[in-house]
């Protein structure tokens, strides 16, 4: 069997090649970066509403009567707060306070739990749930149930419009709140509608039957969806300085650093990681995320330096040119003493030093 072979396919994996998408090895998933081009897909998003297909995404189920307390002890954010029908982003931290993964958790009902997470930590973070469920008070039951699951994400500001004609009662989807979620239908099939996404715009992300996938697919591009690849959503997710496992996030890296620490409820009761976070909290961060714009030509990309004084003293995490601003722009780990709106920065790009200037995040808003 060849490499090729090995590679897992989402059930739009059809849609792609139909639409001649370049298709690459993603997290050992075969997945389209581009359709017609990064740049025109990228904007699309922006100006009318773009279709990624992220089916890669893992989903593992947590029920039974010891769920809230369950994830309330695993996860920082506060888990009791969240009402049927809402979600919100959190993380998985080791004893440390670092990051296993970042992911979203949906409730479904009182002690009905679904938990979003990155392609590629999929079988681990599932792995890290569930061995650790075991000696929860109550039953936890830990599913992977990311094989019942096809994901689309539509996103843009025609995106709400677009799926109004193809979503059916009861969902209100115009009166979904963001993170906010609702069971409904789309073109017919089941779906589970939310109103989140990975790029700065309103959207919808679909959690769809996988048979039901591609026909919803091609009605939403019928509709006016632009097919959109993991290039775009790159781009865009940067733009709007959201946060990447495996780039701005990692098991070195905190949420305080990160500038997540919204989502750290130290006040909520213990939870793991959270004495490594106190201690955090009180003595700071020894490095700090921020943006940058580069004021010379060329683009810093993951892995490049920061450097000063003939020595380095940061990383950059992510880099590209934004087609909405058609500059080069990034985010990077720096001191604190480098953090600072206006800080002129150095970035070393290819054995040459790039000046950069560090800027406020996220670099795009949606107009409201």
């Amino acid at each position: 069997m060849t490499e090729a072979q090995d590679l897992k396919r989402t059930p739009l994996y059809a849609c792609h090649v139909e639409a001649g998408a370049r298709i690459v090895d993603f997290a050992g998933w075969e997945m389209p970066v581009q359709y017609t081009g990064v740049i025109e897909e990228h904007r699309a998003v922006r100006t009318a509403a773009g279709l990624f297909d992220v089916s890669h995404m893992g989903e593992v189920r947590v029920r039974g009567a010891g769920a809230e307390a369950f994830l309330q002890r695993l996860t920082p954010n506060d888990v009791s707060k969240l009402v049927p029908g809402r979600a919100h982003y959190s993380g998985l931290l080791t004893e440390g306070g670092t990051y296993v993964d970042d992911l979203l958790i949906y409730r479904m009902a009182a002690e009905d739990f679904l938990v979003v997470v990155n392609a590629s930590n999929a079988d681990r973070d599932f792995e890290w749930i569930a061995s650790r469920a075991g000696g929860d008070r109550g039953d936890v039951e830990v599913v992977n149930e990311s094989d019942r699951y096809a994901l689309l994400a539509l996103q843009g500001p025609k995106a709400l419009e677009i799926l109004t004609g193809l979503a059916s009662a009861p969902v209100d989807i115009a009166g979904l709140k963001y993170y906010g979620f609702a069971e409904g239908q789309v073109n017919g099939a089941p779906a589970l509608i939310s109103r989140t996404g990975y790029t700065g715009e309103d959207g919808f992300e679909l959690y769809l039957p996988p048979e039901a996938a591609p026909a919803v697919w091609r009605r939403l591009v019928e509709a006016g969806a632009s097919p959109a690849g993991l290039g775009a959503r790159d781009t865009l997710r940067l733009e709007a300085a959201m946060a990447l496992y495996g780039h701005e996030l990692d098991e070195t890296t905190t949420p305080f650093e990160a500038g997540l620490g919204w989502v750290v409820k130290l006040d909520k009761g213990d939870f793991l990681g959270r004495d490594a976070l106190v201690a955090q909290k009180a003595g700071g961060t020894p490095r700090k995320l921020v943006g940058f714009e580069v004021r010379g030509r060329g683009i810093a990309r993951q892995g490049h330096g920061v450097v000063s004084d003939g020595g380095a003293v940061g990383t950059v995490t992510s880099g590209t040119w934004s087609p909405t601003f058609e500059k080069a722009l990034g985010m990077a780990y720096v001191p604190p003493d480098l953090a600072a709106v206006g800080t002129p920065l150095t970035l070393e790009v290819r054995g040459k030093e790039l000046p950069a200037v560090v800027v406020e995040l996220p670099f795009y808003r949606r107009p409201r």
